[in-house]
């Protein structure tokens, strides 16, 4: 990204210019100490007086009211709050008339800002105090009181914490009297200005010991800046929260939300002493010490996919490149643009007023068509179709350019998603809840309808730090991969969900993986993990043989990534990493296994052991095993599993095989992978009563293998028969009180049993043999 400085007109104000705030993306409102409040019209470039204030009144900070309030947008904001060195804060209509002023503090009220949804004000006074209002102006409580000026004051994103200043400290106090206050040292100098993202919730701070910091809301320290030749006077957070920008003496820098620095300005403005993004993060103002008002746009922002390069090159323009053969398009756009998205295949360009759609086949006639909202926050892609979030909820297009769904649910706040709490696959949704952040909904693309039972996916553990991706599997399988905060430890956990069974299960992938994504056309998952990089080439093992997991993992050390990396992209081969600092780091990835799972998909086994034959690797061996076993296809697993030596699952494999009916074989399949519950049923719908109880002998579940012989009336003596043999072995007493009661009246005779087993398997073979026939006269037909 680059910001690109301009100034209206001349100097308009004669004297500092202390705060300005948007009225709307094109109009900016500007406070002075030469008592003048000036509109700024973008559109038009013209400079008008709104009104003079009184001469004692010399304004220090302005809060415009919130747009949203109670779930209503207004269409532009319709008041603000002016406080000033008087002890006065003034509520100031859009016309500029004065509709109230309010004693506030002894000596200058140093900040004033309208929480969220504009049912309160927070000011902060020269006289150490923080006091909180209602929207009408009437004091409800003092928050704090302390003997040095806060100079600084912000919300947290729910609107129930405060954090403010204290000298060299920072404070977080929240509303709820009994609730822990936290208190930091955060700069080795008078801090200024604080900002709290809602978004990403991380809080900036700026102070006179030429530095600005990145703190998390518990306090923890992730960026600090190196020493500035001047003091920090300003600081704010873009509304998406992936940049901030920063004012000092002559300086406007531009930075990503881990604190390196995009672009810098030296303007000759003195010190900017406020700034404002617009509400859709495309333009920056600021306030300026010699009277002047500078606007920023961010211009050079890049998306890359594949063989493709777009830049925005101006506001309303974008250059595609295609880096294979050097071809170049220019695209324009009527307004200008808020976001874009580039993947599978297809570009997603949203302006102020509409969504543009290209295909990277045909650059020339995109798709476009109206936005209900003016402002886009986050728009995501899936193969599909893609998502946009704005301000009125979460809207699911096709590429047709077709609303296919609007997914809520109870609660639900548009203004805080982002690209962390939100997910898209082809056709599932996974949403983060702010409010409870130990739980995830699940909604069904297509419908907009809540998964299953309408019950989301819940973690005894909050999803602290999440990154939250989904993948298709085949066979209508969904996957879902979340990071999870423990004690300062992250863990991967990965979740299949059965749409018809709605159910879960969850298995923990590996510790300490900070950053994750998935590929974007196979279900292959690669993460950093502490020190080293790690790639889960096919995670969907645990749900099938998790002893297979381990072998499926690639991992190499992840030094050359540095400290808290970021992988942006998983793209074919290609593993796109934004290091601490800034650069970009590319890592390749075997395109092997990517290949396996495209056979695995269309059935072709064959080119699938051609492939793990040509390339001699265990870890693709272990892969198609697993992926063999997830099909059942039976010959390619024995094949896969005697390649990484697995002797004794080949055996197993080869008895399967030999099984004489399909349900038997389905059954002993499903217990290959563990499913204990979905083997004995398979068998007992089947009506294989004795292959049911057989399996609880085989895996010494005694006491489910006697309730079902006692159950179906059959089989009890050779329930009975097998726990003796076993207790002898052992030597061992009999201690059941079932398997006691049932042994008086039960006589065991092993000859008895056995003829009982053989007639039991001649059965089996029969019907299967019937079957058989039945199929293949029907083929015939």
């Amino acid at each position: 990204c680059v910001m690109k400085i301009n100034r209206l007109n001349k100097c308009a104000h004669t004297e500092l210019v202390s705060c300005v705030g948007w009225t709307t993306a094109d109009e900016l409102f500007s406070c002075s100490e030469d008592h003048q409040i000036l509109k700024w019209n973008l559109l038009t470039n013209e400079t008008a007086v709104v009104v003079k204030l009184q001469d004692d009144i010399y304004p220090i900070d302005l809060h415009w009211f919130p747009k949203t309030v109670g779930g209503k947008k207004q269409a532009t904001a319709e008041s603000f709050v002016l406080t000033s060195t008087d002890g006065k804060f003034h509520l100031i209509s859009k016309t500029g008339r004065i509709e109230k002023s309010v004693e506030a503090h002894r000596g200058a009220v140093l900040a004033g800002r309208w929480n969220y949804d504009g049912t309160a004000l927070i000011t902060a006074g020269e006289d150490g105090q923080i006091k909180i209002w209602s929207k009408s102006g009437m004091l409800r409580s003092t928050l704090a009181q302390q003997g040095t000026p806060v100079y600084s004051v912000a919300w947290g994103p729910d609107s129930d914490r405060i954090l403010y200043t204290f000298g060299r400290q920072l404070i977080i106090k929240p509303l709820q009297p009994s609730s822990k206050v936290l208190q930091w040292k955060a700069h080795d100098g008078i801090i200024l200005k604080v900002d709290w993202n809602s978004m990403n919730d991380l809080i900036l701070s700026g102070g006179e010991d030429c530095k600005y910091k990145v703190w998390d809301s518990y306090g923890r320290l992730l960026y600090s800046s190196s020493s500035n030749d001047y003091p920090i006077t300003s600081v704010a957070w873009a509304p998406d929260g992936e940049v901030f920008a920063v004012g000092s003496f002559n300086t406007l820098r531009l930075c990503d939300k881990t604190g390196w620095s995009y672009a810098l300005e030296k303007p000759n403005t003195g010190s900017v002493f406020s700034l404002a993004w617009s509400a859709d993060g495309t333009q920056l103002a600021g306030a300026c010490g010699n009277g002047h008002v500078i606007f920023a746009h961010i211009v050079e922002q890049r998306w890359e996919w594949r063989n493709f390069e777009i830049t925005l090159t101006k506001r309303r323009t974008m250059q595609v490149r295609n880096v294979s053969n050097d071809a170049v398009d220019i695209l324009e756009f009527r307004d200008r643009v808020i976001k874009a998205s580039l993947a599978h295949g297809h570009l997603v360009v949203a302006t102020s007023l509409q969504c543009s759609l290209y295909s990277t086949k045909n650059w020339n006639t995109p798709l476009i068509f109206d936005l209900k909202e003016g402002t886009v926050s986050l728009i995501l892609q899936a193969e599909r179709y893609f998502l946009l979030v704005d301000g009125g909820g979460i809207y699911v297009y096709s590429y047709e350019g077709r609303l296919v769904s609007t997914p809520k649910f109870a609660g639900m706040r548009t203004d805080i998603l982002n690209a962390q709490s939100v997910s898209l696959s082809n056709d599932t949704i996974a949403v983060r809840d702010k409010t409870d952040e130990k739980v995830v909904y699940l909604f069904d693309a297509q419908t907009g309808k809540a998964i299953g039972d309408g019950k989301p996916f819940s973690h005894k553990v909050s999803f602290l730090f999440p990154k939250i991706h989904t993948c298709t599997a085949k066979f209508k399988k969904h996957w879902l991969a979340l990071t999870l905060s423990v004690c300062s430890l992250l863990f991967s956990l990965s979740l299949s969900l059965s749409l018809s069974l709605s159910l879960f299960f969850v298995f923990f992938l590996g510790t300490m993986v900070h950053t994750m994504a998935w590929n974007d056309s196979a279900n292959i998952l690669c993460g950093i993990q502490d020190t080293q990089f790690a790639v889960w080439y096919y995670p969907s093992a645990v749900f099938v043989d998790k002893d297979l997991l381990t072998k499926t993992i690639f991992t190499k050390d992840g030094s050359e990534f540095s400290r808290t990396p970021h992988i942006l992209n998983y793209v074919g081969a290609q593993v796109s990493v934004r290091r601490a600092d800034g650069s970009l780091v590319y890592s390749s990835v075997s395109p092997y296994p990517a290949l396996l799972h495209e056979y695995s998909g269309s059935a072709r086994w064959e080119d699938a052991l051609r492939l793990c034959r040509f390339a001699k690797d265990q870890t693709l061996w272990a892969c198609l095993a697993g992926m063999a076993m997830a099909n059942r296809e039976l010959t390619t697993a024995e094949v896969a599993y005697a390649a990484i030596q697995e002797v004794d699952k080949v055996q197993y494999i080869n008895f399967i095989k030999d099984l004489p009916s399909k349900e038997s074989s389905l059954a002993h399949t499903l217990l290959f992978s563990g499913h204990v519950q979905e083997a004995e049923a398979t068998l007992l719908q089947a009506g294989l009563v004795y292959q049911a109880i057989q399996i609880h002998i085989n895996l010494y579940n005694w006491d489910r293998a006697l309730e079902l012989a006692v159950k179906h009336k059959t089989h009890v003596d050779t329930v009975l028969a097998h726990r003796q043999k076993f207790l002898q072995v052992f030597s061992k007493k009999e201690t059941n009180k079932r398997f006691l009661q049932y042994s008086e009246g039960v006589e065991v005779d092993w000859e008895k049993i056995q003829a009982k087993i053989e007639m039991e398997l001649a059965k089996e073979r029969e019907r299967a043999a019937n079957s058989s026939v039945r199929s293949s006269v029907a083929s015939r037909r």
